[in-house]
């Protein structure tokens, strides 16, 4: 009797056992097939990403070209002018319309007193932490004594720690102000015994970037020696102009913010493009490359860079006609007007341009090797090989870089040699990533810490994050498709031999990526995209399933709707740039020989009759002007 009831439980116990392995594989499982789908989602939003920045680097060749052949088209309807850098005395007599910016009575924010204290940074974060906005006097005044301030500073910030003064190294924040108190909450706020290193993109994306930069600015003024400010690739006036930060700054200071942004400008051109800490980590905001050289970058004259988008002129490029990068050309200022040969970089030759370019845009790889960036469209993938040579020839240890969102909030590679940091949390959307800081002390390992702003969405199980996060992805990207219909229909009909309107998975792929070319894993995603049959083959017109293209003018050809969709951002800007009174209104005229030139420069085929057609339709009062703005918004 006592063996059979020893036997039974044994029986159950192994029961228990096989059942508990069994729930404790369908979770690991479920768990895996959860963190693939977020992995896919983050995928889908960083190819996106850097499709767009090799976007706006195509965009600044345009310019050149624009100006080129425009100018001998049309001339009098566009006014070119020969911008130069301003001056010194022009620089100094801006003092007079920051004093003529009176502060009425009536503003209720917080009121800066300089010189600034630490008192001014606690009003400040209070005000802001209220959503309060900085008065453009103030704004205007920190920017000029900051920029004061950064003059005198050398490119690389050499800075030294110990036991007792440990430095704070942060990433990207673009915008994101939660993520800036959250990291000040933790980790306390910069002082004489908390450096920090704020390593560029402190702009764009996110909804507060001037508030970020108010802060770090007012910070620097108030310890120079301890709060350290790198330029990112972000701290760039043409980047401003399409990722945000140019738009923020026009809707919360309407009356003053033209000034603002062009006091930016040369805020930007001064700003460090380094930090060495004890003289053997650098931190720079992208990466390295092959010829990367630090004793030159040490001498070369930054303020020469309003942005780094714009090359060196014909008469000081080098000769080297085989430079990995892709050249980019002139642009336009913050007032949307076009800049000639008066180019910041005039003076710079390109081995010194592409410098810069290199430490600002680059990204590590696991490959060795030294190879063009072509998903940015700008610096270059550096491999291990790469690392260990530049490191070993300046006697330095590691690399710290940022530029790059990571779902941990930092990535170690290259051997430990090459840490990125990456601080601003649910980047893409709510959830898809921590921020993370580094804390460095001199013969320690480096330490991190992460964190995550926490909102609704962020206590829901991981489930619902990673759906919310996946949904979030498939829409961005099923607006890339919508976009190139036409062409991606004329790629399935050509693999359709049989007219059946289906294809194999790895046809259907093999299209997708090569009219869209971000690099996805196509197969693996055709289940959240397309209608697959019981055979496994793809009904290839459901990829543009549940989503159109709202035409704005009902009348305009489709082919035509859909290619100005696809380039509705560079066009926005490019008309904004020909808005020479910023009127909101362009002539009719300008529309069609703008079309005219942006059509060949991008080897868009547009009959032109359809686009008369459209500057016609467009001209709504038949006075020769278009809104083009409200026209792009119409989507």
């Amino acid at each position: 009797m006592g063996c059979s009831s020893s036997s039974t439980k044994t029986r159950r116990s192994d029961t228990s056992l096989r059942a508990a392995l069994i729930i404790q594989n369908w979770y690991r499982g479920y768990k895996a097939r959860l963190k693939a789908r977020q992995h896919y989602a983050l995928t889908i939003f960083q190819s996106i990403e850097y499709a767009d920045e090799q976007g706006q680097m195509q965009l600044s060749t345009f310019f050149s070209f624009m100006l080129e052949n425009y100018t001998h088209i049309h001339k009098e309807e566009l006014e070119l002018r020969n911008q130069s850098l301003e001056s010194e005395q022009d620089m100094r007599d801006r003092w007079d319309y920051v004093d003529s910016i009176d502060v009425p009575d009536s503003y209720n924010g917080p009121r800066l007193q300089f010189p600034l204290t630490c008192t001014d940074i606690d009003l400040l974060l209070e005000a802001f932490k209220e959503q309060q906005i900085l008065h453009a006097h103030y704004v205007l005044e920190v920017l000029f004594e900051t920029k004061k301030v950064l003059k005198q500073m050398p490119n690389f910030t050499h800075i030294q720690t110990s036991p007792s003064k440990e430095v704070t190294i942060c990433g990207d924040l673009h915008g994101k102000l939660d993520d800036l108190f959250l990291i000040f909450y933790k980790n306390g706020l910069p002082s004489e015994r908390n450096p920090y290193v704020f390593n560029g993109d402190f702009v764009d994306r996110g909804k507060n970037s001037i508030e970020i930069l108010m802060i770090l600015c007012v910070s620097f003024l108030v310890y120079p020696n301890d709060l350290h400010l790198n330029r990112g690739n972000h701290e760039d006036f043409m980047m401003n102009l399409r990722y945000g930060f140019t738009k923020e700054i026009l809707h919360k200071y309407k009356l003053h913010g033209k000034r603002i942004l062009q006091i930016l400008e040369e805020f930007y051109a001064w700003l460090p493009i380094g930090t060495i800490v004890d003289n053997e980590i650098l931190v720079i905001h992208g990466g390295i490359s092959e010829t990367t050289d630090l004793n030159l970058l040490h001498r070369v004259e930054r303020n020469k860079m309003k942005s780094v988008l714009i090359p060196p002129t014909e008469t000081n490029r080098d000769h080297d006609t085989d430079s990995k990068h892709n050249k980019v050309g002139v642009t336009f200022n913050a007032h949307g007007r076009i800049k000639t040969n008066g180019s910041p970089t005039e003076h710079l030759t390109e081995h010194e341009w592409e410098q810069i370019i290199d430490i600002l845009w680059s990204d590590p790889r696991g490959k060795n090797g030294c190879f063009p960036n072509t998903c940015r469209g700008g610096g270059c993938y550096f491999g291990p090989d790469v690392t260990s040579k530049i490191l070993n020839k300046y006697q330095l240890k590691m690399l710290i870089r940022s530029h790059e969102c990571k779902p941990e909030g930092y990535e170690i590679c290259h051997d430990g040699k090459v840490v990125t940091i990456f601080s601003a949390s649910n980047y893409y959307e709510e959830g898809s990533n921590r921020g993370a800081y580094i804390k460095l002390c001199s013969g320690t390992t480096p330490r991190f810490f992460q964190y995550q702003v926490t909102k609704a969405t962020c206590f829901q199980p991981l489930r619902q994050r990673v759906d919310t996060m996946e949904n979030s992805a498939i829409k961005i990207l099923r607006e890339r498709v919508i976009s190139r219909k036409s062409d991606l229909t004329r790629a399935f009909q050509l693999q359709d031999h049989r007219k059946s309107g289906k294809l194999s998975v790895s046809q259907w792929a093999f299209c997708m990526e090569n009219i869209l070319g971000l690099n996805l894993p196509w197969r693996s995603l055709s289940s959240n995209l397309v209608n697959i049959d019981q055979n496994g083959n793809v009904e290839y017109m459901s990829s543009f399933q549940n989503i159109r293209i709202e035409k704005p003018v009902q009348e305009a050809h489709s082919t035509l709707v859909e290619t100005l969709y696809r380039y509705r951002s560079d066009l926005e800007i490019i008309f904004n740039a020909i808005d020479t009174d910023h009127s909101g209104l362009i002539s009719v005229e300008e529309f069609r020989a703008m079309w005219k030139l942006f059509s060949s420069h991008y080897n868009v085929h547009i009959d032109d009759s359809q686009v008369n057609k459209l500057a016609n339709i467009m001209d709504l009062n038949k006075d020769g002007s278009i809104d083009f703005n409200e026209f792009l918004k119409a989507f």
